[in-house]
């Protein structure tokens, strides 16, 4: 081969790998731009009197309960809006234990639906939940994006649970089955949002921006989800035109030999396998995350393991369209 053929397939096998390396996607970890990126300066408020700390009991309709904003957010014993939702609670779950370790119940509420960012536990095989613990202690578990700090927060929980804290809470959370919360809306045109903790939030009134190479996923009612934390109240999930189509051929084709069908470990329905999670009907950020965190190498461990030959040729946008299409099945 010439000396220039040889550069020529050099810079070519270059161009591919760079191809194939796109960097995290900004929107499925919480952010509006990827990290190092410079987004729009916000517009400078006026510096707020300090005021006097809200104490005012907090109602929700359909529970008999009333909290204070203090109480719904305490780390330590959150607020259980619905206490005949879910077993009782193990005290891991209920109130954390302190200093180091906040109540599983807080983040990922009693029930175990969880939110866009972090994860849905409930119905989550025992030995599964167990092993991802272990892979956040053995630190084989971390985020692609260094900004996301709650995957951080988990590292520091695993190492501080005992394994009998870490299967009482597997059992707890397995102990529900997972029921769909999500409902999942192909549009090019989505409600313009902000962040709040990692979360999307859409803005008051009717402004609209194009979707774009995202999903966003937002709270059907935010008061109920962002102040009240209503382990009730779903999300919607906007996804770009075309990609449930798109996911469906890649999750029960493999896409042409791009990746492996998911029904051979997930189970026929995606409701999953033995010790397998079920991927159908959760949030399909959370999805994406893990794929490419998997692909990447920065979620370590047996399950990211099996799952690494099934990711490695996925892009971010098969990996976009495999998520609308596994949250948008029952």
């Amino acid at each position: 081969m010439s000396r220039a053929a040889c550069i020529a397939a050099l810079v070519f096998a270059t161009a591919l790998v760079f191809a194939a390396s796109d960097g995290p996607p900004p929107w499925a970890y919480g952010f509006p731009s990827a990290a190092g990126a410079t987004p729009s300066a916000p517009v400078a408020a006026p510096p707020a009197a300090a005021s006097a700390p809200d104490v005012a009991p907090r109602p929700l309709t359909g529970s008999a309960a009333s909290f204070t904003l203090a109480q719904i957010r305490d780390g330590f014993g959150p607020a259980d809006w619905f206490p005949g939702d879910h077993p009782q609670m193990p005290e891991i779950v209920a109130h954390g234990k302190k200093p180091d370790v906040r109540a599983c119940s807080l983040c990922h509420y009693p029930n175990g639906k969880g939110r866009p960012e972090n994860a849905g536990v409930s119905g989550l095989p025992v030995a599964y939940f167990i092993q991802t613990m272990a892979d956040f202690k053995a630190d084989a578990r971390k985020s692609s994006d260094t900004r996301k700090a709650n995957t951080n927060l988990m590292v520091t929980y695993a190492k501080n649970m005992t394994d009998e804290e870490v299967k009482a809470a597997a059992e707890y959370f397995a102990a529900m089955t997972w029921t769909p919360w999500i409902k999942v809306v192909e549009a090019a045109i989505v409600p313009k949002t902000r962040i709040a903790g990692g979360m999307f939030i859409a803005l008051d009134g009717t402004a609209t921006e194009p979707i774009g190479d995202r999903i966003i996923e937002v709270p059907d009612d935010t008061e109920r989800t962002e102040s009240l934390r209503d382990p009730r109240s779903g999300f919607t999930a906007y996804v770009p035109v075309g990609s449930i189509k798109k996911g469906e051929t890649l999750v029960t084709t493999g896409g042409g030999g791009k990746t492996t069908r998911c029904a051979v470990c997930h189970g026929a329905d995606l409701k999953g396998m033995g010790p397998v999670p079920g991927i159908a009907g959760r949030s399909p950020s959370y999805t994406v995350r893990q794929l490419f965190d998997t692909q990447h190498g920065t979620r370590k461990g047996v399950w990211a393991d099996l799952m690494k030959p099934v990711v490695a040729n996925l892009s971010n946008e098969d990996m976009l369209a495999i998520a609308a299409y596994t949250a948008s099945r029952p």
